[in-house]
C-alpha cells in the first residue's frame, strides 16, 4: 500500500488483485447506475461498509446512559460534591 498527501491529509493508495471478471464487471456496473467511476464506487463501497453513518459522540452516550439509568440533577450534584477534586500530576518523560 503506497500514501500520498492530498489536500492536507495522507491518502491511501490500495491496490486489489485477482478480481474475478464477473465481480469486475458487476462492479463497473454498478459504478455506471451511479455516474461514478469504478474507482470511485470502490472508494464508496468500502466507505459504507468499515465507516460509521453516524458517529457515537461520547457526551451523547453519557446522556442517553443517565437517561436510562434515570439519573436526576440530584443525582449528578451528588457525585460532583464527592468527587476528587485533587489536580492530577503531570506526566514525567524520561
Amino acid at each position: 500500500m503506497l500514501s500520498y498527501r492530498y489536500g492536507g491529509g495522507i491518502m491511501a493508495v490500495l491496490t486489489v488483485r485477482n478480481v474475478p471478471d464477473e465481480v469486475h464487471r458487476a462492479l463497473r456496473a454498478r459504478a455506471s447506475e451511479h455516474g461514478r467511476s469504478a474507482e470511485a464506487e470502490v472508494r464508496e463501497i468500502l466507505s459504507a461498509a468499515l465507516v460509521p453513518s453516524r458517529r457515537i459522540l461520547l457526551g451523547d452516550a453519557l446522556a442517553s446512559l443517565g437517561r436510562d439509568l434515570g439519573l436526576t440533577d440530584d443525582d449528578v450534584a451528588a457525585l460532583d460534591e464527592v468527587r476528587d477534586r485533587t489536580p492530577a500530576e503531570p506526566l514525567a518523560l524520561q
